[in-house]
């Protein structure tokens, strides 16, 4: 071994090391334009990465839809009113859907507007619920922030694939979150034009007319960047979500924890974690 190599190789560093090492692998090999699947499936052999990784990829390289651009000039300007996430997981369609439905229902602010085979869509938890939740998790009660609150309705399409494997696809809508960032921006903007008009009007000199533009310019360029971290958050929210399903254990139906009823049953859940913290 070299001499001059750290004694522990952090996560970045063994990211890049695998990479250059699968590169040079896979250049000693007479390998053309494109691979089979079982052709992938005896390089990962080679390499040592186990074969049920390596379908999962495969499966979630086939169902990945294309990078979704920009539509309008609302989209270009402030950004999409839509966010996704996708991701192939091992599991049963039902359980995982199951299963994801109990992560919302636990860690986000949401509620189930409707359920079918395959696709379950929420939208926000509002009311005294909403509120004793809010209070739980200031209070310290609450596991992990609380990701999709912004998100006017979140939905997700389980799709089975082979045995074992499902396709499953988040989308959260932001309409109404990038609708009150542009009522600011287009606010800021009315504000503007009004000044100047009558600055235009009370003044002979048109650059005295014309001197509030930048400052009102900036302030609706300032309230227009609230927006992409709103995005972003929600966005982490949905690969959190698809990080549990890949992640955690996918419990089959019988096995799931009964749910919890009435209101006086989620008072005392709520108030035991309080305490409990």
């Amino acid at each position: 071994m070299p001499e001059n190599l750290p004694a522990r190789i952090d996560r970045a560093a063994l990211e890049r090391i695998i990479q250059r090492a699968a590169e040079l692998q896979t250049g000693e090999r007479e390998i053309g334009d494109s691979l089979t699947p079982d052709e992938v499936l005896n390089l990962g052999k080679d390499v040592g990465i186990p074969a049920r990784y390596l379908q999962q990829a495969i499966l979630e390289e086939q169902t990945r839809s294309p990078v979704a651009q920009a539509r309008g000039a609302l989209d270009r300007l402030i950004g999409s009113s839509e966010v996704g996430a996708q991701r192939v997981v091992r599991g049963d369609g039902q359980a995982v859907q199951q299963r994801l439905a109990e992560w919302m229902e636990e860690n986000e602010l949401l509620a189930v507007q409707r359920q079918l085979p395959g696709r379950v869509t929420w939208e926000p938890l509002r009311g005294f619920h909403a509120a004793l939740r809010r209070s739980a998790a200031a209070l310290g009660g609450g596991k992990q922030p609380f990701m999709l609150a912004r998100a006017s309705q979140v939905a997700v399409t389980v799709s089975p694939l082979e045995p074992g494997y499902c396709h499953v696809g988040l989308t959260a809508s932001l309409r109404q979150a990038r609708g009150s960032v542009l009522g600011g921006v287009l606010g800021l903007g009315a504000a503007g034009v009004a000044v100047t008009a009558i600055l235009a009007l009370m003044s002979p000199f048109w650059w005295v007319a014309l001197a509030p533009l930048p400052l009102f310019l900036g302030l609706a360029t300032g309230v227009a960047r609230r927006y992409p971290p709103i995005a972003e958050r929600v966005q982490l929210g949905l690969e959190r979500a698809l990080d549990h399903l890949e992640r955690g254990e996918i419990k089959p139906t019988h096995a799931l924890a009964p749910r919890a009823a009435g209101v006086i049953s989620l008072i005392a859940d709520e108030v035991r974690k309080a305490l409990r913290a």
